[in-house]
């Protein structure tokens, strides 16, 4: 256990950024999966922005790579261009 008062307040703010990583992480792979179930181009095209931006904010939190969110922004916007 912990002895210095810094030490105790890291412990603190570590547990709520991991909870609140973990929320924002499981709330945009819900997005994604949501995104690539539709089969409406229109409604996904008007829904991918909003994925986007989610995949952004995970990657300049460092939450994912940025490679990894090129790679889903690609592939999402590949599936997207495919319905019709």
């Amino acid at each position: 256990m912990a002895n210095h008062k810094s030490a105790l307040k890291r412990i603190r703010s570590n547990e709520s950024k991991r909870l609140r990583n973990r929320y924002q992480h499981k709330t945009t792979r819900g997005a994604i999966k949501r995104l690539r179930d539709m089969e409406k181009a229109k409604e996904a095209s008007e829904y991918l922005p909003s994925v986007i931006s989610m995949i952004d904010k995970l990657a300049k939190n460092n939450i994912i790579h940025d490679n990894k969110a090129s790679n889903l922004k690609s592939s999402l916007t590949k599936h997207v261009a495919s319905l019709s």
